[in-house]
């Protein structure tokens, strides 16, 4: 039995299908009742409190977790994970922990990156057998963030920064591979087919979508605008992903 946290975000959606189409029992963990559907039991559990998550738990084989909250700075996501790990262990069983985290986690010092590699070592700790797959900027991350900003005259980037990013659903594709084969440790970075400039990927975005909107790059400042202008984020001798940028754009706004 598998338990997806995070299953009805931008990863799971696309995940919990692959794995039911796989004939695999999923089980999701919802704040809200859900009714059970798609092949999925929902179990009622927030991982923001612990309660109650060890029904969810029980039983699990495999704990894909993609639940996260990106506000830098927040430690919401390493107690989160540690109520989840609290509760797989209590339920007496070594569930395969399958943990989706990002490229230079362990070398940059953007706050919600730190805050992603303080749960990579509590799943590394706990004894539990795990895979941690760490990926590049996600396509729908910037689709999000940009179609945020177009409601500004004015779409402000980091200068002299670069992205590589890769679709989602290549991703669901590398974990679902990961639940099926078993724990595989520290995997392989996943990035990219390209590495792009930043302004690029904002300027079009904007044609895509028909907008006219300027694109103002904007020097980031300190030890996180240096990391970024490093490159410190992309994996550019792992480019896994086939779907490009102007791919994600032509199928977003066909």
């Amino acid at each position: 039995m598998i338990l997806v946290t995070g299953a009805t975000g931008c990863l799971g959606s696309l995940l919990v299908p692959r794995l039911v189409a796989a004939g695999e029992p999923v089980r999701g963990i919802s704040r809200r009742p859900r009714p059970d559907a798609g092949g999925v039991a929902w179990f009622t559990g927030d991982l923001r409190t612990g309660e109650p998550l060890d029904a969810a738990v029980a039983g699990a084989d495999v704990i894909v977790h993609a639940a996260t909250e990106p506000r830098p700075g927040s430690a919401a996501d390493i107690e989160s994970t540690r109520r989840l790990l609290d509760a797989a262990r209590r339920a007496g069983g070594a569930p395969h922990v399958v943990y989706i985290s990002i490229v230079g986690v362990d070398v940059h010092t953007y706050g919600y990156y730190r805050t992603k590699l303080a749960v990579e070592r509590l799943i590394e700790r706990s004894a539990l057998p795990y895979t941690i797959q760490r990926t590049t900027q996600w396509h729908q991350f910037l689709d999000r963030i940009f179609g945020a900003m177009t409601i500004s005259p004015i779409i402000p980037v980091p200068s002299r920064t670069r992205v590589q990013p890769i679709d989602v659903s290549e991703v669901a594709n590398r974990l679902a591979e990961f639940v099926l084969s078993g724990p595989g440790g520290r995997a392989e970075d996943m990035g990219g087919p390209q590495v792009l400039e930043a302004d690029h990927t904002a300027r079009s975005y904007v044609r895509a979508a028909g907008r006219r909107r300027a694109v103002l790059p904007v020097r980031l400042p300190g030890a996180t605008g240096q990391a970024f202008r490093k490159g410190l984020h992309l994996a550019p001798d792992h480019p896994r992903g086939k779907i490009t940028w102007q791919d994600f754009l032509a199928r977003r706004f066909s």
